[in-house]
């Protein structure tokens, strides 16, 4: 579903946004935010611009205030990608940034979050993110998914799942699809703060 308008309006970013902090977790630098004691996590899976973009970093920040510890990784290891760049077009960068590899690199965020007694876990997918995020949950590793404006994503990896799903108006009249994927254990959760956080863009 990538098209030009993905790159069109490339974020500022910054590395001291948010209202939370960075920290190590499964090996990556980490964008924090929410209460650390809650067992409930919210795993959020950047666009190619990464996790100092200041809007997902303000997207995590909503989530948290919902009462769910939110982590954000730089799934790009300081590499994020840059537009208007003639000898790395988007194509040659995600190249260099496979899904298989983010796909693993969220696995080991995933054990770090549950070895500090998480007990229940969505993650959410923004285009380049949406098929880390598909991945994650056909492997059973996550009990919700959100996936926004995916890239990648193809009928076959979401068939025979629970899914709604809606199509929104953002700020600049572009629209977003969002889809959401629901394990049974989650259902009654996802319910809960349906409108809190699914329409929270």
């Amino acid at each position: 579903m990538a098209s030009s308008q993905c790159c069109a309006n490339p974020p500022t970013l910054s590395s001291t946004c948010g209202q939370g902090g960075v920290e190590d977790v499964g090996g990556l630098k980490t964008y924090i935010t929410g209460p650390s004691d809650s067992k409930l996590a919210v795993l959020l899976v950047s666009d190619v611009y990464g996790y100092e973009a200041p809007n997902l970093r303000k997207l995590a920040d909503k989530i948290a205030a919902a009462g769910f510890y939110v982590v954000v990784p730089d799934f790009f290891y300081g590499d994020p990608f840059v537009p208007n760049n003639p000898k790395r077009p988007v194509q040659g960068w995600i190249k260099d940034h496979e899904l298989d590899k983010g796909t693993e690199d969220a696995k080991a965020v995933i054990a770090a979050l549950k070895s500090k007694g998480i007990s229940a876990i969505g993650a959410a997918g923004l285009c380049w993110g949406a098929k880390v995020v598909v991945e994650l949950g056909k492997q059973s590793l996550i009990d919700a998914a959100v996936l926004c404006h995916p890239s990648f994503v193809t009928v076959d990896d979401i068939k025979g799942k629970h899914l709604e799903s809606q199509t929104l108006p953002n700020q600049r009249n572009h629209m977003i699809m969002i889809i959401v994927w629901i394990t049974r254990r989650w259902a009654p959760l996802v319910q809960t703060h349906y409108l809190r956080i699914v329409f929270i863009f």
